[in-house]
């Protein structure tokens, strides 16, 4: 199966397992694995923030950062298509009982109109405006990516309102190698982030808060109160490092595979594709006639994963352990549509 269900599907290389086996580890629990709290300090160094709290999730990432900028009643403003709104199960209200506030942007990016029209006076009949959530790139938006100037509107937007900026980095390392954007950028407009490790730098688990001090402190509570606390992780930092460092520089070419399938589903008759849209290494197109099931059941009969993003809409996503050789099968096999 060549699977472009998800940039999360990758298996660790032989490389990765061995820098895992030779770790230095300790017990995370009270702070004493060197390896995680050294990669802590080199994740939080690259993106300008003071710490960091490396986490099994994305979704723990996420919602650790709600929880130390939020209190009870509070509301979040956030892209009807983010993934906070739509893939953490409601984890929001439950644990940290704040509300979100979707708002219909552009493939999952608020801007500065939409975003401040949605703030809200602080009556006491009103739940209180107190985040502003982007996801960078978007996963619904088809890897759509901000822009510096975006997000420096949104950050001064929130700083006029006294409000915070929080950033869902699950696929930051995308938008980086897209944009040429520099790391330390996202944490001079951000107050929280959460990066992931797990998904197209290929990492077997992990993702990571970047803050202040004083929210990661908090951070680190809501973690072991939530089930999150972890001994011996260095094993798991281990791979997320050597991720960083030898993976990165693979995004580039799953952004080039994207594209190229990108433009030979647009020359089938059968699918349509908006070109525009691809930016990163997600692809979402229509199937014109019958379903995005239908057409999926073909496409695992042919040894391709995909999967449904609507009744008519698939979606694929490229990550390093899909190369040029899979690419020409996969091109085949899209022809074999028309």
């Amino acid at each position: 199966m060549i699977d472009l269900r998800s940039d999360t599907v990758t298996r660790p290389t032989p490389e990765m397992l061995k820098a895992m086996t030779e770790a230095e580890v300790g017990d995370d629990v009270f702070s004493e694995d060197p390896t995680v709290n050294s990669f802590e300090k080199k994740m939080a160094e690259m993106f300008g923030m003071e710490t960091g709290l490396f986490v099994p999730s994305g979704t723990m990432s996420n919602q650790l950062c709600l929880a130390v900028l939020t209190q009870p009643g509070d509301e979040v403003i956030i892209d009807e298509l983010g993934h906070v709104f739509n893939y953490e199960s409601g984890a929001a209200a439950h644990l940290s009982s704040v509300q979100l506030r979707p708002l219909r942007g552009v493939r999952g990016k608020l801007n500065r109109e939409l975003a401040e029209s949605a703030i809200r006076p602080k009556n006491d009949w009103d739940p209180h405006t107190r985040v502003i959530a982007v996801e960078n790139t978007t996963n619904k938006g088809g890897g759509a990516c901000y822009s510096k100037e975006e997000l420096i509107e949104l950050s001064n937007l929130a700083d006029e309102h006294g409000i915070f900026l929080h950033l869902d980095g699950a696929r930051i390392w995308n938008a980086i190698v897209k944009t040429e954007i520099e790391p330390e950028f996202f944490g001079s407009i951000a107050d929280t982030i959460s990066i992931c490790f797990s998904k197209g730098l290929g990492a077997p688990v992990g993702s990571m808060m970047l803050a202040s001090k004083d929210h990661i402190k908090k951070a680190r509570r809501f973690r072991k109160m939530w089930g999150g606390g972890m001994r011996q992780v260095g094993l798991l930092a281990a791979a997320a490092d050597y991720a960083v460092q030898n993976h990165l520089s693979l995004l580039k070419s799953d952004h080039r595979r994207a594209r190229r399938l990108a433009e030979a589903i647009a020359e089938n008759p059968v699918f349509e594709i908006d070109l525009s849209t691809i930016e990163t290494n997600i692809i979402l197109f229509n199937v014109k006639n019958g379903t995005a099931e239908e057409a999926l059941k073909k496409f695992t009969e042919a040894g391709v994963g995909m999967v449904p993003f609507g009744p008519k809409t698939i979606r694929a996503t490229f990550h390093f352990q899909v190369g040029d050789e899979d690419l020409e099968k996969i091109i085949k096999v899209i022809g074999d549509f028309a």
